[in-house]
């Protein structure tokens, strides 16, 4: 079993999302009192940076950027709004921009591959996914994909930046704009920026007989093949490959775990996944000749 450290956020508020920054020396909290906390962290200690304000409802989920971009981190929330916030000095932070267009509930964020530029993908429950790509004027460009989950997104990942195989190939690959999102319709669906415009690659990922909590994209470090886990309300994790672009994607349950399962994070090879559940567990999976093996135990509330 896997030894953990507890962080204390000082608030009795539940905590929605917790996201590490690029070094690992900061972590920030989504909180249900509509906050933001900046936490630092060491190997054996912990302090409180800063606390942000600026969303009128829970916010379900923080990201940072790459450090290429500076310090920034984007919130969403309940409230309808994403919120890019930017760090100055001495701890200081200010919101860098606000989007609003949503209609609802946002529940999902995910920053693009930073070979894409500074770009933000965001799932709703009023259906839809919006892309933010910020331009050289400092401008943002707004593209959406309507009713991509008619009955709400729940989950926005990107795909790598490089094609499936560039580095195992002879051929020289352009990057590769591509989404998988799930949503409150059970299924996983792919999209690709084709000609400004973001279509489906292939027809939705059926396999959840409930709606998909999540979706995470697996890095390919030029594996020939594209993996993209889902982990739903129906107690299962399903790991869906294809080896052909916009072809067939084939898909394995992981486990039932008989729990609802919120949230699927890759390691950064690729090679590893943890999942937590309903349990209050968290696991960690890797795959040994073709079948998922579960290789560590996390139980977080003990």
């Amino acid at each position: 079993m896997l030894p953990g450290r507890k962080i204390e956020t000082n608030e009795g508020d539940k905590v929605h999302d917790v996201a590490m920054d690029y070094y690992g020396k900061r972590v920030a909290t989504a909180l249900s009192d509509a906050t933001i906390k900046i936490i630092g962290v060491t190997s054996n200690s912990s302090q409180h940076l800063a606390t942000l304000r600026g969303h009128r409802g829970p916010v379900w989920q923080v990201v940072w950027a790459h450090p290429k971009f500076g310090s920034v981190l984007a919130s969403c929330s309940y409230d309808g709004k994403v919120i890019i916030w930017s760090e100055g000095s001495n701890n200081v932070w200010s919101q860098y921009h606000v989007f609003s267009n949503h209609t609802s509930s946002v529940n999902s964020i995910a920053w693009a591959p930073h070979e894409l530029g500074f770009c933000l993908a965001c799932g709703s429950s009023d259906g839809s996914i919006s892309i933010y790509t910020s331009q050289s004027d400092g401008s943002w460009e707004t593209t959406k994909i309507e009713q991509a989950h008619p009955t709400g997104v729940t989950s926005v990942t990107w795909a790598p930046a490089t094609a499936p195989g560039t580095l195992i190939g002879s051929e020289v690959s352009a990057t590769v704009h591509k989404l998988a999102s799930g949503g409150c319709d059970n299924t996983v669906k792919v999209w690709k920026l084709h000609n400004g415009i973001w279509e489906m690659d292939c027809s939705p990922l059926q396999k959840h007989s409930n709606l998909v909590n999540d979706v995470a994209w697996a890095p390919n470090l030029g594996l020939p093949t594209s993996t993209i886990a889902s982990a739903s309300e129906d107690g299962t994790v399903v790991i869906w490959m294809t080896n052909k672009e916009g072809g067939h994607w084939d898909n394995k349950v992981l486990t039932n775990f008989e729990v609802p399962v919120w949230k699927v994070s890759w390691s950064l090879t690729g090679n590893l996944l943890a999942v937590s559940s309903g349990d209050d567990n968290v696991t960690l999976w890797k795959e040994e000749g073709g079948v998922w093996q579960e290789t560590t135990t996390t139980i977080v509330n003990q």
